[in-house]
């Protein structure tokens, strides 16, 4: 392996699922500006909305999780495109 072309940063960092609380720790270079203390060590912490605990592929249940509306904007800006197909 070539030296020096990995970040320096590359730690153990805690990520969370923020729609069922799931909770994993793996190395990341990501930047965080949060840490959560795990079995009183602290790590920094990076947030997700969605992962392998609550992905509808993975899970098998049809459930959407869209915490910014994202869905919901782009039915509403589209209704009237819908409805013309549908007829």
């Amino acid at each position: 392996m070539k030296k020096d072309i990995h970040p320096k940063n590359y730690r153990l960092v805690v990520f969370k699922d923020m729609s069922n609380d799931h909770t994993f720790i793996t190395r990341s270079a990501a930047n965080s500006r949060e840490s959560i203390e795990i079995d009183g060590v602290s790590y920094p912490l990076i947030k997700l909305e969605i992962s392998n605990t609550s992905h509808p592929f993975y899970t098998g249940k049809l459930k959407l999780v869209d915490s910014a509306g994202r869905v919901d904007k782009f039915m509403n800006r589209y209704k009237n495109h819908y409805k013309k197909a549908k007829s």
